[in-house]
């Protein structure tokens, strides 16, 4: 689940940047292109950084060590 979400995250990424350089060029608005791009960035990274969050330690069962 998660790698489908890091690369929707990189194919919006890539999107939103298509979509600023039209906007460099003045064939899109910057003011939807710039914030598109900033919170797909967001998206991206905070998808990335959950994988890696410490979750805690399993707490030790008579039956899970039998």
């Amino acid at each position: 689940m998660q790698g489908i979400l890091i690369i929707t995250g990189i194919l919006i990424i890539l999107i939103s940047f298509c979509l600023l350089i039209l906007s460099l060029m003045g064939l899109f608005p910057k003011w939807i292109s710039i914030p598109m791009l900033l919170g797909s960035i967001l998206f991206t990274v905070n998808i990335i950084n959950q994988r890696h969050r410490f979750k805690g330690f399993k707490q030790f069962n008579k039956t899970n060590f039998l």
